[in-house]
């Protein structure tokens, strides 16, 4: 080629060898465009019938070639054009094989060290040929000895076959969710009764990675140009985020180092200049999912830009060496472009005003939370000498006589389903003497374990477990006749179920993450969902380990983020698990029990003991405060309405029809995980609600009859209180309709009772509650005052991040100002975590900043008018210990000697408030949210102001009248959740670091958390940035006089 003179030379000639479809695509047609803008290329098309019908030898010569595969195109013909012509290629032809290839992809990455998902492949030769290296169990696949456990994803070897499968968990209620290419506006569907892999095919099967229900798609334009945007993960609900044209909503965000340096490698591994692939962000780690060949991001024309200029300097360097390919100051298009405004939308009340008249900005959002509405939870234990279920115990705990058997997998229960099938008696014979009472006794068991068990479709270890423990053996010779062996003739059977989320605690817990996504989030509206999008709502969503409390987490993240459709494929993408935090009373069991037998004296005894003379002024000084004066007359009441309800629900069990089934399809509990309304038919036919039959109902009231009032010693037992109050209240609110005699009565005498024995199991006295708190919660408030201190230093480097990007025109701010302020996000951080001063930050900060902190909306391509505004978001789901332990401590730690002539962190009327507040019902919750005011100094402590409020969950009043409230409640079968209230007065002012010195005390100390991994590959990369952003500093310099937007 020529060198330009006087205006005049050759142009490169550039052949776009693609298919029309592809050609005439809007980004392709947008680039094509700026390129032929610089005047320096001539775009040659060659169209679908030169590349399908004519001999390569008549294509048209070009200096440069784009070509790629798409459904039809002749990759081999185009190698052999290639060969003979020797165009410099964009992307190389030969490895575009590869990419149709799953096995292929994930070699050719490993290859290069690029990360990948754990993973495992499943090659047949024929459809559903046996494999002897493959084994399928309930709850996992294992692949030449290689493991993994549900949730798994599978996927078809070939990559143009985009039908992937995600397995769940049945302690996460199974099923699975089938992901694929875009049918309007959704990407996957959901199958509750599908658990079984397929075996048509080969495939490979890889971990799940949770990533916080958000995928990156990067987009690499050669070696120094990448790409990043985030959109919401298919697994979540499967239904596509559009914006009012109807596009796919994704938002741009910024690359680490590391996930820098991983787009380099996939543009080395196969050779494609123009690329996209898929990260998956999990744990603090960035993995390789997919690689997908060309790919252009729709809809940005920065993009658009950034493209042309990159792809003019490829061309330009490989074929006219000689020429400059500096970018123009001001690139061709835009010389008759009007400035535009900034286009960032706005949000309403950037800066809320606070009760003290400055501009607040809200920084942290922490929410401890109950689960929603339950079944009562159920225990049946009965001594079994049955040899059938001896044998399934020793079948099941490898032999051992004397070791106890725990069965929760489907398999396991089915099993024992079977053998109790066999055990129990065709018909019910009446007892005639006392001798045969035991029997019969044993055989209503029995009967109840095979109810229990049949009860709601398939297993599900999310639902019911069985223990099986050795309790008597004897010696019996070796089937092999040499010597002798133990083998168990008696065992202990124990049964737990019940205890599962209703329709109405689903529903709960959805409209409660719904009020919280429109009322938490001041001057946000629905912009949560942006902000969420963005990356720049940091959501952690924690649980304990109870079914229930899962699904109240995953019901709740679906009101929250406005997700549709089942709660299993969101439970397991947006909910972790930590039973170390959110489960058990182990570290308090001392201190429990000597409050129960405390209790007992008091109520037994019908005396109070009032401590001192603090009493009238504050009420929940005294031991045992809260309980009815007349306790112990209520008593013998309480057993005589028991009795009385139990006698009807037998009658009812008793002529229970088996033939109803035929008008009454079995419950289903996979099916009824995603529903929130009650199922009208049960209800029509006469049936209690839910899954629970009549004999499984008797079950419950007979167990409470009996451990009540022991009628040989004459003994109340106290403890059965909540248990007989748990029961009424859900008998009350779901099966109104059988209109059960003195339920009502009951209900009022149980609730008096319960709403002085439940607080004081927790303390008979607020020094008591204190000390019992701090050990239950001990975990939960260290990781909180984490969150806090997380959020603060966070704050703090935006804030000093903010100032230095201040003291620069932001409309004369170069893209190499733009370069360095990006590598800062990540560097400054890095920093901070080194150099920190301020506090003692441990492993789980450091580490927490590191999974939560690196990610971030780009801010040169946001079309958002505050980038780097972040919220985080913390939310607890647990248990009512859990809940009355925080409010124990967050109300009593001034009581604490280390802390004497400290006020509460409450005042006095909500004290009062929450003495009165007996029950923290279902869905109750604690919310701390931390406000930052950027008109004082860093250093001020009123920089930082933490804000308290509570809510006691469920609205038991309409239970307590008989008004309209009251009978539309009795067709939702759903109570209201109350709203939050205020612990602090208006105008009191609660600092972080005064919040920290009254919690401390009684908080996990931040070096006791457990060391985390550290992600691997994630320091040395900060060093080589620095090169790279110098890099594409000499690719950008042609954006100096752009309006800065969105900055």
């Amino acid at each position: 080629m020529e060198e330009k003179g006087g205006g005049v030379g050759k142009k490169l000639k550039i052949g776009v060898c693609v298919m029309e479809k592809k050609v005439f695509t809007a980004p392709m047609g947008q680039i094509l465009e700026r390129l032929k803008a610089f005047g320096e290329f001539e775009i040659i098309h060659f169209g679908d019938k030169v590349i399908l019908e004519d001999p390569i030898e008549s294509w048209p010569i070009c200096d440069c070639l784009i070509a790629f595969y798409s459904t039809g195109y002749p990759l081999e013909k185009a190698e052999a054009y290639a060969a003979l012509r020797k165009p410099f290629l964009v992307n190389e032809l030969e490895p575009q094989h590869l990419l149709h290839d799953r096995r292929k992809v994930y070699e050719r990455l490993e290859m290069f060290e690029i990360p990948v998902p754990r993973y495992a492949l499943v090659n047949r030769e024929v459809p559903y040929q046996e494999l002897d290296y493959f084994v399928e169990e309930d709850d996992f696949v294992e692949v030449h000895g290689n493991r993994f456990w549900k949730p798994f994803v599978e996927k078809p070897i070939d990559g143009d076959d985009h039908r992937i499968m995600i397995y769940y968990p049945s302690s996460a209620g199974g099923g699975m969710k089938e992901l694929f290419r875009k049918v309007g506006n959704r990407s996957s569907e959901f199958h509750p009764e599908i658990r079984k892999v397929r075996r048509e095919g080969s495939y490979i099967y890889e971990e799940f990675k949770p990533t916080g229900g958000t995928d990156v798609k990067v987009y690499t334009v050669g070696p120094e140009y990448a790409h990043a945007e985030a959109r919401k993960s298919p697994v979540v609900d499967g239904v596509v985020m559009r914006n009012p044209d109807g596009k796919e909503v994704r938002y741009p965000v910024l690359l680490t180092p590391t996930e820098k340096q991983m787009a380099r490698e996939v543009y080395t591994a196969f050779r494609q200049a123009v690329c996209g692939f898929d990260l998956l962000r999990s744990d603090g780690r960035s993995y390789v999912c997919d690689v997908n060949g060309w790919s252009f991001v729709k809809n940005s024309y920065k993009y658009y830009d950034d493209a042309a200029c990159v792809l003019r300097k490829m061309f330009l360097d490989a074929r006219a060496s000689h020429l400059s390919s500096a970018i123009p100051p001001t690139l061709p298009w835009k010389l008759n472009e009007p400035v535009q405004p900034s286009e960032g939308l706005t949000r309403q009340g950037s800066g809320i005003i606070g009760t003290f008249g400055q501009s607040e900005e809200l920084r942290c959002v922490i929410a401890v939370i109950r689960h929603g509405d339950r079944t009562p939870k159920q225990k049946v234990k009965l001594k079994v000498t049955e040899e059938k279920l001896l044998s399934l115990m020793l079948k099941y705990n490898g032999g051992r006589p004397r070791s106890e058997t725990k069965l929760k997998s489907a398999i396991q229960l089915q099993d024992l389903l079977d053998a109790t099938r066999m055990l129990v008696p065709r018909t019910r014979p009446d007892r005639e003497s006392d001798s045969e009472t035991e029997d019969f006794e044993h055989a209503e068991k029995l009967r109840q374990v095979k109810a229990v068990l049949e009860e709601g479709g398939h297993f599900s270890g999310i639902y019911r477990k069985v223990q099986l423990k050795p309790l008597k053996w004897v010696k019996v010779a070796k089937s092999n006749g040499e010597g002798e062996e133990e083998r168990p003739v008696e065992a202990l059977m124990v049964l737990k179920y019940g205890g599962v989320l209703t329709h109405a605690g689903r529903k709960q817990a959805e409209e409660l993450g719904r009020y919280f996504r429109n009322n938490m989030y001041p001057g946000e509206g629905t912009g949560l969902l942006r902000l969420h999008s963005t990356y720049r709502h940091d959501l952690k969503i924690y649980s304990s380990d109870e079914g229930r409390v899962q699904m109240s987490a995953a019901a709740f993240a679906k009101g929250l983020l406005d997700l549709e459709g089942q709660l299993t494929p969101i439970l397991v993408s947006l909910v972790s698990k930590d039973s170390s935090m959110l489960d058990g009373l182990d570290n308090a069991s001392i201190e429990m029990e000597e409050a129960k037998t405390r209790l007992n004296e008091i109520i037994t005894s019908g005396a109070k003991t009032v401590q001192n003379d603090e009493s009238s002024e504050s009420p929940w000084m005294v031991d045992g405060a809260g309980l009815p004066s007349d306790a112990s007359e209520l008593l013998p009441k309480l057993v005589q309405l028991t009795k009385k309800v139990t006698e009807q629900v037998r009658i009812l069990a008793k002529d229970e029809d088996e033939e109803l089934t035929d008008v009454i399809p079995p419950y289903d509990q996979a099916k009824a995980l995603g529903k929130t309304n009650i199922d009208v038919d049960r209800i029509a036919a006469g049936l209690p609600c839910g899954s629970e039959g009549f004999l499984l109902m008797y079950a419950r009231w007979k167990k409470l009859e009996r451990d009540l009032y022991n009628e040989r010693k004459l003994r109340f037992d106290i403890t059965q209180i909540p248990d007989v109050y748990d029961s009424c209240k859900y008998d009350l609110l779901h099966n109104a309709h059988l209109k059960l005699e003195g339920l009502d009565e009951l209900f009022k005498v149980a609730q008096l009772l319960a709403d002085g024995v439940i607080p004081n199991e927790y303390g008979i006295n607020p020094r008591q509650k204190l000390k019992i708190g701090s050990k239950i919660a001990r975990r939960l408030l260290g990781k909180l005052l984490i969150d806090l201190r997380n959020t603060r230093e966070e704050a703090i480097s935006v804030a000093d991040l903010k100032s230095n990007q201040d003291q620069h025109s932001p409309s004369m701010k170069t893209e190499k100002e733009d370069a360095e302020y990006q590598s800062k996000l990540y560097i400054k951080n890095d920093d901070l975590k080194r150099n920190s001063t301020t506090s003692n930050i441990s492993m789980e900060q450091d580490d927490d900043d590191d999974k939560e902190t690196k990610y971030r909306l780009d801010p040169k391509y946001a079309n958002v008018k505050t980038p780097e505004r972040h919220v985080r978001t913390r939310l607890y789901f647990t248990s009512e210990s859990h809940i009355h332990s925080l409010v124990n401590v967050l109300r009593y730690c001034n009581l604490d000697e280390s802390l004497q002539g400290e006020d509460s962190l409450f005042f006095h009327n909500a004290l009062d408030r929450l003495y009165r507040t007996k029950e923290l019902d279902y869905m109750s919750y604690i919310v701390l949210r931390m406000f930052e005011n950027t008109e004082v100094a860093l250093e001020d402590p009123k920089r930082f102001r933490i804000e308290v409020t509570f809510s006691r969950g469920a609205d038991l009043s309409p239970l307590e009248k008989n008004d309209s409230e009251a009978a539309s409640l009795h067709q939702e079968h759903t109570l209201p959740i109350m709203g939050p209230e205020r612990l602090q007065e208006v105008g009191s002012y609660l600092t972080l670091e005064k919040m920290e010195k009254m919690i401390r005390p009684f908080a996990m100390p931040a070096e006791d958390f457990p060391p985390p991994s550290t992600p691997a590959g994630f320091s040395g990369y900060f060093a080589k940035s620095a090169a790279v952003l110098e890099r594409l500093v000499n690719l950008w310099p042609f954006h100096k006089h752009a309006n800065s937007n969105g900055k």
